[in-house]
């Protein structure tokens, strides 16, 4: 028999994680704070707990999905739940810090829970596929145990360590890719408005572009990792050749009374570094001018 699966919370990500376990036959009840959320699990087959001690005491494994950690400690961190988790696997998959793990998997250790904590790198259209990623964090044996729950929510659920903060700590540095590709899409928008180019113009040019970022972005991360600062017969691009780009940017957005305050950081991130004498290094070099006081 497959094991019995509760999920807390059934938002968009949380409907989606349980239907996709539902559809894969494994028994699921849920609980939300607003009840009527659950109707269409519930007419998928989902059991609709009436309380979170209800639901927890349904489960084998607890998959959590609500709003963020506080949110989850109002819910599980009291006596009774605590009683009730003793023994059964806890997957925080709700949005969190990586401090914030580290302190529910304490918690949940205390208390004589297996814990994962999780970080969802998808929309809720992607559960339940094979592009599914989910990344988790946490005791191997409680992995690998249930790989096959896990293979339910997702063709690409990853373990990335026992660490309990590693999920959350890969999706805060895989969102930091992400926002800064979409920010940098709102001032390429801003300035293609303002010189009054079609954006359909710059959408093609950047399907042309996009390979050329995205090996910048994966030498970018390769020269970090090996220290590799200086420039050298590989360097695809110097701190120099940035900056000077940077500027006639800047210059633009000034004259277009365009918002500068993401790229007035990005500059002095650039003079930082050509202050301490590394205008002519790779751009890799950036990497050591971002924690503060450098």
């Amino acid at each position: 028999m497959k094991l019995s699966i509760t999920v807390i919370g059934t938002g968009r990500m949380g409907s989606a994680l349980a239907g996709s376990l539902l559809q894969s036959g494994y028994p699921t009840t849920v609980w939300n704070r607003t009840r009527q959320k659950t109707d269409p699990l519930a007419r998928l087959g989902a059991i609709v707990a009436p309380s979170v001690e209800e639901a927890v005491n349904a489960g084998e494994i607890i998959i959590v999905n609500v709003s963020d950690y506080e949110a989850t400690k109002a819910l599980l961190h009291s006596d009774a739940i605590a009683s009730a988790i003793r023994g059964k696997l806890i997957v925080e998959l709700t949005s969190g810090t990586p401090n914030g793990a580290r302190e529910a998997a304490e918690w949940y250790r205390e208390h004589g829970a297996n814990y994962l904590d999780g970080a969802i790198m998808a929309t809720p259209d992607y559960i339940g596929t094979e592009a599914g990623t989910i990344l988790l964090a946490g005791p191997r044996a409680a992995f690998d145990t249930n790989r096959d729950v896990f293979r339910a929510l997702g063709g690409n659920v990853q373990h990335v360590g026992e660490e309990p903060g590693r999920a959350n700590g890969l999706d805060s540095a895989l969102l930091a890719i992400m926002w800064g590709a979409l920010f940098g899409t709102l001032h390429a928008i801003a300035v293609s408005q303002a010189e009054e180019i079609e954006l359909g113009e710059l959408a093609r040019q950047w399907s042309a572009t996009a390979p050329v970022i995205d090996g910048l972005v994966t030498d970018l991360i390769k020269r970090t990792s090996a220290g590799r600062f200086a420039s050298d017969n590989e360097t695809l691009s110097s701190i120099s050749a940035h900056h000077g780009a940077m500027q006639h940017l800047l210059e633009l957005m000034q004259f277009r009374e365009i918002d500068r305050s993401i790229v007035d950081g990005y500059d002095a991130i650039f003079k930082r570094a050509i202050a301490a004498g590394h205008l002519h290094d790779d751009f890799a070099a950036l990497s050591n001018f971002l924690a503060t006081g450098k």
